[in-house]
């Protein structure tokens, strides 16, 4: 496990407004840009995780850049950042931190383990067996670890980015419905388009190293201040009783939907909800509209639906069929 240290304080101006911190954190995108080429779709995920307080579950094939996006983001916003790699033999207090004997005094104390950082990224989270995946569950919902009896809380701001690879099974361990509830969005990093990926090649022919995200260009452009002022504001972002209706039939065609056993949950409504107002803050708008709920229902919703086992067997793709729930739900005026 790694970390990487904020920058020294003073070297990223406090935000003094919500103005200030959406314009920082726009700023945010340029800076990744100079290091991750193509995956914009995933920068917005994080950034809208980030300002609802959320966390994020990332899929992709190996070399499409999920770890290096996440260290360029905490590095554009000048936030501590850790890695747990996640293996078979990885204990819950590996991760949460355990009690330990001071050698000094002879007496228990605690050893905060990774969790205790902004940016948790949790790499191939599907390869260690359930009991430590779920000692992230009261981290990623309560913002807090108990160990001994004892609640801690964790900093603030605090994001789970979690990485998942889709064509390695062997030795996984599929997530629960419980813990991929709490992601609030999946992102999806493909493989780049020939431009993107000619654009990649040119950068590490010209000596680009991904281990060195200082040495792109890459500057914190936006601060811990501006994300909790971010935060702030998206809670003042106006919802309509009719988009609020909106999502709430969303939900419901998921859950009489014939291929799905497990529809959209109350909480992935509220899901949807936070993550449409994030997206509405971001581009400049204190409301949110129909299109901004049509496109985060992907990312928001997908990871929540179970198949039938019949529809399964049929081949039937479940991004298909939320898209023909979305079809039927008629979009207010």
């Amino acid at each position: 496990m790694t970390e990487n240290p904020p920058d020294p304080a003073g070297a990223v101006p406090t935000a003094h407004g919500a103005a200030e911190a959406r314009e920082r954190l726009t700023a945010v995108r340029t800076e990744v840009a100079k290091a991750v080429v193509g995956q914009d779709a995933a920068v917005s995920g994080l950034l809208v995780a980030l300002l609802c307080g959320g966390h994020v579950l990332m899929e992709g094939v190996p070399g499409t850049a999920k770890t290096l996006l996440v260290r360029t983001l905490a590095a554009a916003l000048a936030v501590e950042t850790r890695r747990v790699q996640f293996t078979p033999d990885l204990m819950p207090g590996d991760i949460t931190g355990s009690m330990v004997i001071d050698s000094s005094q002879g007496e228990l104390s605690f050893r905060e383990g990774p969790v205790f950082t902004n940016l948790l990224l949790a790499d191939e989270i599907n390869r260690t067996p359930p009991k430590t995946q779920s000692a992230l569950l009261e981290a990623m919902e309560e913002g807090q670890v108990s160990v001994d009896g004892v609640s801690r809380p964790l900093p603030r701001p605090f994001l789970v980015a979690a990485t998942q690879n889709p064509v390695e099974y062997e030795g996984t361990y599929p997530l629960p419905e419980a813990q991929l509830d709490r992601f609030l969005v999946k992102v999806v990093l493909p493989i780049p388009e020939r431009a993107a990926e000619l654009e990649i090649l040119r950068r590490h022919a010209a000596g680009f190293d991904p281990r060195d995200v200082a040495g792109a260009g890459v500057r914190a452009v936006a601060g811990a201040a501006d994300i909790v002022a971010g935060q702030a504001a998206v809670k003042t972002v106006q919802v309509s009783p009719e988009v609020a209706g909106y999502i709430v039939d969303i939900a419901r065609a998921t859950r009489d939907s014939p291929s799905l056993s497990l529809g959209v949950s109350p909480r992935g409504a509220t899901a949807l909800l936070r993550a449409a107002r994030a997206w509405a803050w971001l581009v400049g708008r204190d409301f949110v509209t129909p299109d901004d709920v049509k496109s985060l229902a992907h990312a928001t919703l997908v990871h929540r639906l179970g198949l039938r086992p019949e529809a399964e067997l049929e081949g039937v793709d479940v991004a298909r069929v939320l898209a023909s729930a979305l079809g039927s739900v008629p979009v207010p005026r």
